[in-house]
Order: structure tokens, then C-alpha cells, then sequence
């Protein structure tokens, strides 16, 4: 791996995490619930953003590797928030909330998946693929 791609995902991954702290604390803040939302909600956005990114990184010549790599596994990877996921699901179910913890866990395990196949798809349909 080249020092630009390093410098290019470290670069994306500062906007990432800062993204992430700030849309996790608007997120928790208006919607107030015993069940992570501002995870949750991160990482449901970022799964949609990453489908769509990857799907238009497929279809287009636009971006270069640094930049692909800036925008995916730099902002995006550190946007989205798996490892604050676990600990959060850890948390419920050491707490003794069984249905929330088994809430969280499924909606953040397949939800992401249905975002990020969702954003894939909104891009191919755009490209007519």
C-alpha cells in the first residue's frame, strides 16, 4: 500500500469519526431510548452510503484509488460504528434487556445489509445496469 493511501484513508478516517460523534450525538439526543439509536442510525446511513458508493465506484472511471479509498474505507469505515455496536449490545444484554439487545443486534445486522444493498441498487438502477 502506497503512503498516499495511507494518507488518504487516515485523511477519511478523521472525517469519519467526527461524522460519526456528531451524527450519533443528534441522532441519541432526539430520539432518547434505552436502545442505541444513534448507533443504529449510523450505521443503517453509512451502509446506504457505502452501497451507493461502491455501486458508483463500479460504474464510473471518475475517481481515482486514493480517492475511492478516502471516501470507503476512510470516512465511511470510520463512520460506521460496529465495534461501539458490539459494546452497546453487550451492555443490553449484561443489563438483563434480553428483547432490546436481540432488537439492536438484528436491526443492526440486517438492516445494514438491506442499506447497503439498497444504495447499491438505487445506483444501478440510475445507471440502467
Amino acid at each position: 500500500m502506497s503512503w498516499q493511501t495511507i494518507l488518504a484513508i487516515g485523511s477519511g478516517g478523521f472525517i469519519g469519526a467526527v461524522l460519526r460523534a456528531y451524527l450519533n450525538g443528534v441522532i441519541s439526543h432526539r430520539v432518547p431510548h434505552d436502545l442505541p439509536f444513534g448507533t443504529l442510525g449510523v450505521n443503517l446511513i453509512g451502509s446506504f452510503i457505502m452501497g451507493v458508493v461502491i455501486a458508483y465506484f463500479m460504474y464510473t472511471t471518475v475517481f481515482s484509488l486514493h480517492i475511492k479509498s478516502f471516501i470507503s474505507t476512510g470516512i465511511l469505515g470510520a463512520l460506521t460504528t460496529y465495534s461501539t455496536f458490539a459494546i452497546e449490545s453487550f451492555f443490553l444484554l449484561e443489563g438483563g434487556y434480553i428483547t432490546l439487545a436481540l432488537i439492536n443486534i438484528s436491526v443492526n445486522a440486517f438492516g445494514t445489509i438491506i442499506m447497503a444493498g439498497s444504495g447499491f441498487y438505487l445506483v444501478k438502477y440510475f445507471f440502467k445496469v
